[in-house]
């Protein structure tokens, strides 16, 4: 059986960009992009159904030809190939698009099983792999705490849910998302990473994959600030506190707050 995870390279949040006065004047922050942390859960679950199953695992991002580096963090850590959905050329695209390209990488791939991330650290919707799933046309499940087997054609897995978890087992192929409950990610090993800076990841330009520019369904086209509320502050002076606070009553109902 062969698993296909899906990652993204996100900004690093556990270091604050640099500024500088280029980059203001520019509109541009530079910072150190790394492997979206929630899909080091996904790459690790890989890897560990890989030493249970006869499991294959490849790792799919899509962006730009620097998303690599993410792919890199996946291959390093143990996951066995990797591709790239190279998006540099697409404009006007959104979450849908992306979503729609990842499904068809899916399917070249011949992947049965999708682990993602629960979201990403970026834009925080945990929306796409639904988006992939709907795309597919393949049951979905989300907050997977554990892989309890593979089987017979079905994945059963626990999840969470408000205040309990619950076991499910859905037909394969199929899309599940993990949190950090399901692993604790390992760190690339040295030789591991030797071997990733060295790998040849393949790039598929995402027209190939049917995916257009202009094709997002998300426009945003009527942008404003709210309109400016403009409010005044009023000092109620009495001599005692009883005088104050019959004065603040009289304004309150003067508002019609009270």
């Amino acid at each position: 059986m062969k698993v296909a995870v899906l990652v993204k390279q996100t900004p690093d949040t556990a270091e604050l960009p640099k500024v500088s006065a280029d980059d203001v004047r520019s509109g541009k922050v530079k910072a150190t992009m790394v492997i979206n942390p929630w899909d080091e859960f996904a790459a690790e679950e890989a890897i560990l159904l890989g030493d249970r199953y006869d499991v294959d695992a490849v790792a799919i991002s899509m962006g730009s030809p620097d998303a690599v580096d993410a792919l890199k963090h996946a291959l390093a850590m143990g996951v066995g190939a990797a591709s790239l959905v190279d998006s540099s050329g697409l404009t006007g695209v959104d979450m849908w698009t992306t979503a729609t390209a990842l499904a068809a990488a899916v399917k070249a791939e011949g992947a049965e099983l999708v682990i993602t991330g629960k979201q990403s650290v970026d834009d925080n919707s945990g929306a796409v792999y639904a988006g992939v799933a709907a795309r597919l046309g393949w049951p979905l499940v989300s907050a997977v705490t554990k892989v309890v087997e593979i089987a017979g054609g079905r994945i059963t897995v626990e999840r969470m849910v408000e205040g309990a978890q619950e076991t499910v087992s859905v037909p394969l192929p199929a899309v599940i998302s993990v949190g950090k409950e399901i692993n604790e990610p390992r760190y690339p090993s040295f030789m591991g990473i030797r071997k990733a800076s060295k790998a040849n990841i393949p790039a598929t330009p995402a027209a190939s994959l049917g995916v257009a520019s202009g094709s997002g369904k998300t426009q945003w086209t009527n942008i404003r600030k709210p309109e400016e509320r403009k409010t005044k502050c009023v000092i109620i002076d009495g001599a005692t506190v009883e005088e104050k606070a019959a004065k603040l009553a009289d304004a309150l109902l003067a508002e019609k707050v009270i």
